[in-house]
């Protein structure tokens, strides 16, 4: 029972701090509850998805990934762009 309760909360303190990130709570909750303390040092050592450069979409506009292959919105074959946008994070720095 108490291993049961150690892996809840690992599972809640991962998938906090996967949130943070930018990346899917319940992605980071299961991680974390599966490999409890291993799951916790990944989600602190991952990168952030925020701090990731973006690019526009030629078609409808929309800032993507710049590692994103295909627009999600459109669904448009993306090509490496000839310049990128500022991530997220230094825009919301601004």
């Amino acid at each position: 029972m108490i291993y049961l309760l150690l892996c809840a909360w690992f599972g809640i303190a991962t998938g906090l701090v996967g949130r943070v990130r930018g990346s899917s709570f319940f992605i980071w909750f299961v991680i974390g509850a599966v490999v409890p303390v291993i799951g916790l040092v990944m989600a602190l050592f991952y990168r952030s998805d925020r701090d990731e450069v973006r690019r526009q979409c030629p078609t409808c506009g929309k800032l993507v990934k710049l590692h994103d292959q295909m627009c999600m919105r459109c669904g448009t074959d993306l090509d490496f762009p000839d310049f990128a946008v500022e991530p997220e994070s230094a825009a919301a720095q601004r």
